[in-house]
């Protein structure tokens, strides 16, 4: 029975093992500041995830942190939500729509477009690292992966790479490894023992990916805690107050935040 636990144990630690190498970028990464969706405000009329907040962060030395996915003919922009209906105030999914057509659509209640990922690029110009999430599922992952990895193999500023779907630390994995890659996670709720447990961890062993982004309402959970002692960088997210910050912030090395400026 001992020899069969121990085996159990064996196998469960080579599933969700992460990466094994130190990446240089890990040093440049700690102890920074990551602007959620670029440092937007509703208040001052800075939508997220526009130029204007890509801007106002970088002009404050903080990392950003975007999204981007694929538009119905493969142009890789920048844009949280399936749909536009939050921001736009349009039920059409992004990727049914041209990238001429999402043009004609603005954030929320100013004038601003939705960015393509090159039009970023070209406004930063390597002044900050970017923190790029990357939005898809099996549908259009490695698209989505072929296409941003031609653009960002261009571009001579920082960049790491994460998403939910274990599928796009896999692709840099197999076909970009000099990337500084990581898993998003958080708690799943409902039922279900096995993503309670294991979380998007299980795939691991496909992926090795190098930080871990963590919701850092669940800081202390045990999966947390063992991908940090099995070597994984530890990133917390979303800070949305400097009480929360101030909490939790020994248990990350890298913090993205909305919402208020940390110090």
């Amino acid at each position: 029975m001992l020899y069969i636990l121990l085996i159990l144990i064996i196998i469960f630690l080579f599933l969700i093992f992460p990466s094994v190498r130190r990446h240089n970028d890990r040093k440049n990464l700690k102890g920074k500041f990551i602007a959620h969706r670029g440092l937007h405000s509703l208040e001052e009329n800075t939508p997220e995830n526009s130029m204007p907040a890509f801007l106002e962060a970088a002009a404050r030395g903080y990392l950003i942190e975007i999204d981007i996915r694929l538009t119905k003919d493969g142009e890789v922009v920048i844009f949280h939500d399936d749909s536009l209906k939050r921001m736009c105030g349009e039920d059409i999914e992004v990727r049914d729509l041209t990238l001429l057509e999402l043009k004609e659509y603005r954030l929320g209640a100013t004038n601003e477009k939705i960015p393509t990922l090159k039009e970023l690029l070209n406004a930063v110009e390597g002044r900050v690292a970017l923190l790029i999430e990357f939005k898809c599922d099996g549908k259009d992952c490695n698209e989505l992966c072929e296409r941003a990895n031609a653009i960002l193999s261009g571009y001579d500023g920082e960049y790491y790479v994460q998403s939910f779907y274990p599928g796009v630390p896999f692709w840099y994995n197999r076909h970009n490894k000099k990337t500084f890659r990581g898993q998003l996670a958080t708690v799943y709720e409902g039922k279900g023992i096995m993503r309670h447990i294991f979380s998007p961890f299980i795939f691991n062993f496909l992926s090795r990916p190098d930080f871990v982004s963590y919701d850092e309402k669940y800081a202390n959970r045990f999966m947390f805690w063992l991908q940090k002692v099995l070597g994984a960088y530890p990133i917390g997210w979303t800070f949305e107050t400097q009480e929360a910050l101030s909490k939790d912030k020994k248990k990350f090395k890298s913090y993205i935040f909305e919402k208020f400026l940390p110090r």
